[in-house]
């Protein structure tokens, strides 16, 4: 018997995403049963949703969590293996889907993650994100294989990932968290022993082209939640490996294929980096502090 199979997208104003990324869901021959639950938008995100046949759930916009949410969602559809899709990434063909949860129904992984391509109109800065940290060969990774891939063990994305859901239970599911519900969900599987796909043949467009403010503020939510859970990612080593990497990466990048992009490489590697610094040492400062900085105030709403 075929495992049921169930998708998850979080929504905010995205009707002009929808329209891209539910078609090829709903084509899928898997028959998945999708989610939407809509953080409240004032565009005609519920609308279209609902003309495409899928289930709509509306919470207030302030009550929206990165891990909370998608918590309740798996187990509202309750279905063998769940999806996490976001309304942005596109899915490139019908066979996304079945490529992806193809390690899971393989018993070879208990959580799998697609290949994120950039967006047809994305920038150079998006673009390389993406090209950096999606090759296009596949591979399965377990806490076995710490020494080889450090902190990048626990990497993971819920703008396309699938999970088992019965391994989701063994760990308690999605926590509440500022951000890295994803990492923080890979993180406890890998130290159950569970494994993690990564699955080059299952494609989605997604990629973004933050301004410096936009990466400072996204840096600064993603150092303050990393500290908060660095027990569970300390195997790994310091992210600052890897972020050397990228660095390195992208210089040598830029100076083969955009050398008068240097300057600005230089200043948006710069608010990354103090934006994630101040977040990692900001655990304990005022609320309203993080609040100014965070790049998501409804999170620290009362």
């Amino acid at each position: 018997m075929a495992p049921s199979v169930g998708v998850i997208i979080p929504t905010y104003q995205g009707a002009r995403h929808l329209q891209h990324c539910l078609p090829p869901l709903l084509q899928s021959p898997l028959k998945p049963k999708v989610l939407i639950i809509d953080s409240s938008s004032t565009d005609q995100t519920v609308d279209f949703a609902r003309s495409q046949g899928v289930e709509v759930v509306i919470i207030p916009q302030k009550s929206f969590n990165h891990g909370t949410t998608r918590e309740w969602g798996r187990k509202h559809l309750n279905t063998s293996i769940v999806v996490m899709i976001t309304q942005d990434a596109y899915i490139t063909s019908s066979s996304t889907l079945e490529n992806l949860i193809q390690p899971i129904i393989d018993n070879q992984a208990s959580v799998s993650y697609g290949r994120q391509l950039p967006h047809l109109q994305a920038g150079f800065f998006g673009s390389f994100a993406r090209e950096f940290n999606y090759s296009g060969t596949s591979h399965i990774r377990s806490i076995q294989d710490i020494d080889h891939y450090g902190v990048y063990t626990f990497f993971c994305s819920n703008s396309c990932a699938a999970y088992l859901n019965s391994a989701l239970d063994e760990v308690g599911g999605f926590p509440h968290v500022l951000f890295g519900e994803d990492t923080v969900a890979v993180a406890k599987l890998l130290h159950q022993n569970h494994s993690i796909a990564y699955v080059a043949e299952a494609t989605v467009f997604h990629s973004h082209d933050y301004s410096l403010s936009e990466e400072f503020s996204r840096h600064f939510d993603i150092g303050l939640a990393r500290h908060s859970y660095q027990d569970l990612i300390k195997a790994g080593g310091k992210d600052s490996q890897r972020g050397t990497a990228y660095v390195k990466t992208l210089l040598k990048t830029l100076l083969k294929k955009a050398p008068w992009k240097i300057p600005y490489g230089i200043l948006q590697i710069a608010a990354k980096y103090c934006g994630y610094r101040l977040g990692q040492a900001s655990l304990n400062a005022p609320q309203w502090f993080k609040k100014r900085l965070s790049s998501q105030k409804y999170y620290w709403e009362p």
